[in-house]
């Protein structure tokens, strides 16, 4: 009898299945790469901060809030630079304003929108970053 309740008290695996957000279902762990477009010359691809969906007083934000609230950050990844960013030692003779994975700041509504699934990203002239900041989080953003 005792071989039976054991048997019984063993948990059944989990499905996988790929890029699914099923309960009791774990999520793969395999990961396709994103079809991201890649900058030419010298244009960086920059993925907008997106904040929180919920604030610290605990509102639930409607999705349009957040993506009007992307679409007019000021803030953003850096995900990839072109091969002539900040090459032009005239124009930058203290060598690159910023690199992959740094947080930058730029104009309101810089850059070319690209959606994607989940937002947008926007391509951006390397001289239209503005500053380099260690996290979005410091910012105060107005939504």
């Amino acid at each position: 009898m005792k071989e039976q309740s054991s048997i019984l008290t063993t948990p059944k695996p989990k499905i996988e299945l790929p890029n699914k957000d099923l309960v009791g279902v774990k999520k793969s762990e395999k990961k396709e790469e994103p079809k991201l477009p890649k900058p030419t010359g010298w244009r960086l691809l920059v993925l907008p901060f997106k904040m929180k969906e919920k604030t610290k007083g605990g509102v639930i934000l409607a999705e349009d809030t957040l993506e009007r609230q992307q679409v007019a950050s000021q803030v953003g990844l850096v995900l990839a630079m072109g091969p002539q960013c900040y090459k032009d030692k005239e124009r930058y003779p203290e060598g690159p304003w910023c690199k992959e994975k740094d947080w930058v700041m730029f104009a309101r509504y810089a850059g070319s929108r690209i959606k994607i699934d989940g937002g947008e990203i926007r391509l951006l002239n390397d001289d239209e970053v503005l500053a380099t900041i260690d996290s979005p989080e410091d910012i105060l953003h107005e939504f």
